[in-house]
């Protein structure tokens, strides 16, 4: 699989000043394209990204105003996707100045891509006065700009830097997320459930008691609570257990939990089977997870845990469970020899683990 930097090449680039010297006369796009491409096999690709809004700014007018301009006019002839990050992510490097023109350029841009990780860079500049926008943000017709005022002011977006000052008060971002507790959009409620699953992570009890005086039987309301809950629930959070109505207090058997090889190659699935028996004398709802403890480069262990299936176990019954896992390199993670583990979680409870190793020919 192509790496995901290589969406930012030559041939990408040559598109691209193709766009911008259509919209603007004076663009030089032979000598953008040059200077754009001549150190890209050093770059990864945030690295290219931001190149690229640092490398265009030399090829617009020096005016902002004139610039935001020129990119609206070779916005609708991009490519949709993550390369239309460069607009959002040039307005976040050039119009500090010009806050209004920005907030406006972001709203719009965002529905080419995203101005997620843009945004940021305003609310790390002046968090009170961006997020004043991003509340009216919220209540917008259009579902990119919604989901927008979520994502954007999320604590801990992945790719970007931690909000620090939401961290220490997520109360900060409470009228947004109220304000979409109840989207019909699933990307927007999706956005909502991820936001609050990072408050989770440093703030918990002012998470729970958050979606706890949310109404609950609107469907979209009850998804995103759900889904937010993920992370407490895997870790066996009592609170977030019994939102759900899942069992606290587990009493079960594993049995039978067998691997189908101590030796897994890279590439190769390995097969997993257990059974889970009942040691109590009424229903158990359970959340059955399992986790990999994943070598890192360093040697050491990095757990993730993976969702199984939610169940009810009646009393003195049995459920057998299976799967295949695959170890294959993702842009998302790159898997590294070495003892690895496979560990049963059941309503965060640690039920038993296997040893194999992972081969890399």
């Amino acid at each position: 699989m192509e790496p995901l930097k290589e969406m930012f090449n030559r041939e990408f680039y040559q598109y691209f000043a193709g766009v911008f010297a259509d919209v603007d006369k004076n663009f030089n796009s032979n000598a953008f394209v040059n200077h754009v491409t001549s150190n890209l096999n050093t770059l990864e690709l945030n690295g290219r990204l931001r190149n690229t809004s640092i490398v265009l700014q030399q090829y617009l007018p020096n005016d902002f105003k004139k610039v935001v301009d020129v990119l609206y006019k070779a916005s609708p002839f991009l490519r949709r996707g993550y390369t239309a990050l460069v607009l959002p992510d040039f307005v976040a490097l050039y119009g500090k100045e010009h806050f209004d023109l920005s907030m406006e350029a972001l709203r719009d841009f965002t529905s080419l891509g995203s101005s997620e990780f843009g945004i940021r860079e305003f609310l790390k500049t002046d968090l009170e006065k961006t997020l004043k926008v991003m509340k009216q943000w919220a209540e917008d017709k259009n579902e990119h700009v919604r989901r927008l005022a979520s994502e954007g002011s999320r604590p801990r977006l992945p790719w970007s830097f931690k909000l620090d000052e939401i961290i220490k008060k997520p109360s900060l971002t409470s009228d947004i997320l109220e304000k979409l507790k109840a989207d019909e959009v699933p990307y927007v409620r999706k956005s909502v459930a991820n936001h609050l699953n990072d408050i989770s992570k440093d703030n918990t009890i002012y998470m729970l008691n958050l979606v706890k005086s949310w109404d609950d039987t609107n469907p979209n309301t009850k998804w995103i609570i759900k889904h937010a809950s993920r992370s407490l629930i895997k870790k066996g959070n009592l609170d977030s257990l019994s939102l759900f109505d899942f069992e606290k207090d587990v009493k079960l058997r594993l049995d039978n939990f067998k691997i189908s090889t101590e030796h897994v190659q890279l590439g190769e699935n390995l097969y997993f089977e257990f059974e889970l028996s009942s040691l109590k004398s009424t229903a158990q709802k359970l959340v059955v997870d399992y986790a990999i403890h994943y070598v890192k480069a360093s040697g050491e262990h990095s757990k993730k845990v993976f969702k199984l299936k939610e169940v009810s176990l009646l009393p003195d019954q049995t459920i057998k469970f299976s799967k295949n896992q695959l170890f294959k390199d993702l842009t998302t993670r790159k898997h590294y020899k070495g003892k690895h583990l496979i560990e049963i979680i059941v309503n965060g409870q640690k039920l038993g683990q296997k040893e194999f190793n992972l081969i890399i020919l």
